[in-house]
This record gives C-alpha cells, structure tokens and sequence, in this order.
C-alpha cells in the first residue's frame, strides 16, 4: 500500500542541495508529485509531496541524515488546505463581479467537504492576457480558468484553446472579441459565472457542463 506525504526541508542553500533531496526520495521509491523551492537564503526551503511505497518513515530519517539538512517538518498537503483552484482574470469590475459569486459558491461546498480556493488578477492587454492564460495550466491545483472582461480575442484566444487542450476549464463572461467562441461556457452574469465555474469543478454538485444542451446562458 502506498502512503501519500507532505513535507518542508529546511537545508543549507547551495548547488545540489535538491539532487541530494531527490535522490533520498529516488532511493526510497518514492514518487514527486509536487516540488516547490520557497526560499533559498539564508536558508533553503523546499516542499515536497511525495507518494511512497509503503511508509515513508524511513525515507525522512535518511533525509533528516544528510549533512545538508537542517530539517524535515511534516506538513498538510496543499491539495488537503487549499484544494481545487479557479483563477479569475480580465478588467477589475468583472474580476471583483465574479469573484463574488465564486467564493459565495465555494463557502457552500467546502463547508460540505470540499476544498476550493479563489484566485484574482486584474489583468489588461492582449499580450499580458494570453501569457497569464497559458500560465494557469502551469498552476498547481488549478481546474478552471474565468475571463472577466469586455473585449477579449486575437492571441488571447488561441491561448484559450491551448490551455482548454490540457484539460483546463475555460469560462469566458459574454463579451466582445473571440474569446467566448473559444471557451467551454459562456455566461452573461458575472456573479452566474462564477457560481457555475465552482460547482463546475465541485465533488459536491450534481453539475457538469458536458450534460449541458447550450453553452452560452
């Protein structure tokens, strides 16, 4: 049986200090799920979630041996705190707008259970626009992507399309521009669009876009 753990390393800051934690890790037949350097001065600091063939107690002490090492803190996996992640993004009014129907959404279902977080920029310009699309499917945690805006299109439609490729739900306000024709849900009200993208990606709603007979509401 595998274990899943969590993980801080707190170490001297340096070149090899990670091949170092990896290789513990590899030894131990340990699979890296996810690796986050925090901090590297004064001090190294580096999170790790790791699944373990059987139990990982053996893999900390030797970690917890090496000269680098300050120390191993176990901790609670942000997929545990934090959960699922919707990223809001476009102009500031319509950001705020649909923000206030996610997170209104997703207090009702993590008081059920579940564990979804809400992000927010307020973002203009094509260019800057599209790389912070693509950039989302470069997220941990992150299940689904709302524009807020009034006029979206050009590259930031392609980086629509890119990032929807990966698995990623896109849900677009109904706007001018191309954006909306490349999203996977179209939503006038911005607070609608928000409730919607939450019980979108919600173990705890009976609701998915793909039994949807429309698209655009």
């Amino acid at each position: 049986m595998s274990e899943s753990c969590a993980f801080e390393v707190h170490g001297a800051s340096g070149p090899g200090f990670l091949h170092q934690l990896t290789g513990v890790i590899a030894r131990h037949g340990g699979d890296i799920a996810t690796v986050t350097i925090m901090e590297t001065r004064p001090e190294s600091r580096t999170y790790f979630e790791v699944e373990v063939a059987g139990s990982s107690h053996a893999m900390l002490e030797e970690l917890r041996g090496l000269d680098v090492v300050h120390s191993v803190v176990m901790v609670n996996s942000m997929q545990k705190i934090y959960g699922k992640r919707i990223i809001i993004m476009g102009g500031g009014a319509q950001v705020g707008q649909v923000a206030i129907g996610a997170i209104s959404e997703a207090d009702r279902h993590n008081i059920r259970g579940e564990h979804i977080s809400v992000d927010t920029i307020p973002l203009v310009g094509e260019k800057p626009l599209a790389e912070a699309v693509r950039a989302v499917a470069r997220l941990p945690r992150a299940k689904a992507l709302v524009l807020a805006g009034s006029l979206m299109g050009g590259e930031i439609e392609q980086a629509v399309r890119d990032v929807r490729a990966q698995g990623l739900l896109v849900v677009s306000l109904n706007m001018a521009g191309s954006v909306p024709e490349a999203a996977d849900l179209v939503v006038t009200d911005p607070v609608q669009a928000g409730v919607m993208t939450v019980m979108a990606v919600a173990d705890t709603a009976k609701f998915t876009i793909e039994k949807l007979k429309r698209r655009e509401f």
